[in-house]
């Protein structure tokens, strides 16, 4: 069988993902690490250093990803320095998880997830300004309910599950409807991963997980520092405070 030339082989490699994307990767990265340490802590025995290594490439690729925004060379500004400062503090607070139980780890990255999306939307609303015509064009097939709840599956606040023969979401407001969801995934842009999320009420079986696709942090980074259609603000652009640094030198007992 003939090979294709290897100089054809260059076109068909998928490019680098841009920053924006990097930090809404993370933001599914640090929601995977939260569900999981969630199940954790519903055992009988949860192991002292479950988190451990989970936490330390969660702060490796975070040093990572603000390389990245460094090596886009964007003239310094108060909302782009914010926003690596910011990055600064989520790795600091995961590698702070390594030295600690379990469930003062799960304090520190609690708000991770929406922290990254928050960063992805400050960077990518510079990125626009600054580069105009060179920044992602939008991805026309997202209406506004779409680009909703894309940041909301980002920010890790949409699980799904079934009872009875029916399937469901539950979310934060803006609710995310099921409906939506199928639209999503019917367009490759969500996916759930069963079983994966803490249950809704104790004893009960978990949820599941619902993240966005590779196609899915693609589009939402086209769209994500776009005005937004009604009075709400664009999702993630206030995020709420970190925990503090004083915590993450609280050692467990």
């Amino acid at each position: 069988m003939t090979e294709p030339p290897a100089d054809s082989l260059l076109f068909d490699m998928a490019p680098p993902p841009t920053p924006v994307e990097r930090l809404l990767h993370l933001a599914d990265q640090y929601t995977q690490h939260n569900d999981a340490l969630d199940l954790v802590l519903r055992g009988a025995a949860p192991p002292a250093d479950a988190h451990a290594a989970s936490a330390q490439r969660l702060a490796t690729d975070t040093q990572s990803a603000i390389k990245a925004i460094h090596g886009e060379k964007l003239y310094e500004s108060v909302e782009l320095n914010e926003t690596v400062m910011r990055l600064r503090q989520l790795a600091f607070l995961a590698g702070a998880c390594v030295d600690l139980h379990v469930s003062a780890a799960r304090e520190l990255t609690a708000l991770a997830p929406e922290a990254a999306v928050g960063c992805a939307v400050t960077l990518a609303g510079e990125t626009r300004r600054r580069r105009g015509a060179s920044a992602p064009a939008p991805d026309d097939r997202l209406t506004s309910l779409h680009r909703t709840a894309l940041a909301e599956i980002a920010g890790g606040h949409v699980v799904a599950s079934s009872s009875l023969g029916r399937e469901f979401t539950r979310s934060r407001e803006p609710k995310v409807l099921m409906s939506t969801l199928r639209a999503l995934e019917t367009k490759g842009l969500a996916e759930r991963t069963a079983h994966t999320a803490p249950a809704a009420y104790v004893g009960g079986p978990p949820l599941d997980r619902v993240h966005l696709t590779s196609a899915g942090i693609t589009a939402l980074a086209s769209v994500i520092d776009a005005p937004p259609a009604g009075p709400r603000t664009a999702p993630g652009t206030t995020p709420r405070p970190l925990p503090t640094a004083t915590q993450a030198t609280t050692r467990s007992r």
